[in-house]
């Protein structure tokens, strides 16, 4: 198949392809125009490309966890690992890599091997803690965390000039913009966890819903922490088409569509799920053009469903 095909994709780690026969400078050769992404933990070469690794073991490795912990101040180890970042951010990286490369093949006719990182894109994530790590200050990055309501808790973030304005009039403070505390930029982040303390005194008198809809009638940045059973009922995501709903045959279930829309092309995913083999009879017939007696050949020798 690879002489028809344009794109492979392999997460091996490195060499494994090359023992199935199936590496890029074998399959170059058959496709010179073969567009070839390898994504492994750490890269392809490398004292540690050889290691096995998966999202947790980079999240660790790239110095995330630590520098999620040094922002914590109620605890003293890392935070557990349950949502895969690596994984997807691999996937994310490898999705425009191969995009740039088969726009480059059009311009020169030559596919390419791409080699993409799961610890150096997580690394790539950590830009301000890259240059504070060479560069320390004394002075701590503002954090942005929780403030209680009377049913959960909701994030606020007044992060520019205009924002602080806004927040002290939606929480009835206006004079808040004279106190020395807070009238510069660095004033209020050399301040900021008094600052959130003293909003927080007015979020927890409220409800959620009531301190979320006073906060974006003034302009401010501020968000309900939310479960995802009300994030999957949520409107916006609703309105925007987020989820595209998909029956196996077991019945129905939602999935997140891509989070980008193109005016010319369809980007959300197909409510088929193909059973086990039921495509691999018309791969062989179209792609390999096998008959009818060698593909019952292939089952009788148990190479086929």
């Amino acid at each position: 198949m690879i002489a028809n095909f344009d794109v492979v994709i392999e997460n091996f780690r490195p060499g494994v392809m090359a023992r199935f026969g199936l590496d890029y400078a074998t399959l170059a050769k058959i496709n010179p125009r073969l567009i070839y992404c390898s994504i492994s933990g750490y890269g392809q070469n490398g004292p540690k490309a050889h290691h096995p690794a998966y999202a947790p073991v980079i999240h660790a490795a790239s110095g995330f966890d630590m520098v999620n912990l040094h922002y914590q101040d109620d605890t003293n180890r890392p935070a557990a690992s349950g949502i895969f970042i690596a994984d997807v951010l691999g996937g994310t990286h490898a999705f425009g890599a191969i995009q740039a490369a088969l726009y480059q093949r059009e311009r020169i006719g030559q596919g390419q091997f791409i080699d993409v990182s799961m610890l150096e894109a997580m690394v790539g994530m950590l830009v301000y803690e890259t240059q504070a790590a060479q560069f320390p200050g004394d002075a701590r990055r503002p954090l942005y965390t929780p403030l209680r309501t009377t049913d959960g808790f909701i994030m606020v973030a007044p992060t520019s000039p205009r924002n602080f304005e806004q927040l002290t009039e939606a929480v009835g403070h206006p004079e808040w913009q004279q106190d020395p505390r807070f009238i510069s930029v660095s004033d209020r982040n050399a301040n900021w966890a008094t600052l959130l303390g003293l909003v927080e005194e007015w979020t927890c008198l409220l409800s959620g819903a009531q301190a979320e809809a006073t906060l974006a009638a003034h302009g401010v940045p501020c968000a309900l922490y939310r479960g995802m059973e009300d994030v999957l009922a949520d409107p916006q995501l609703a309105a925007r088409d987020a989820f595209a709903d998909i029956d196996d045959g077991a019945g129905p279930y939602k999935v997140t569509n891509p989070p980008f829309r193109m005016s010319a092309s369809r980007t959300c995913a197909r409510n088929r799920v193909s059973a086990l083999g039921v495509d691999g009879s018309t791969v062989f017939e179209e792609e390999l053009g096998l008959t009818g007696d060698e593909l019952a050949a292939l089952r009788t020798a148990g190479n086929l469903l």
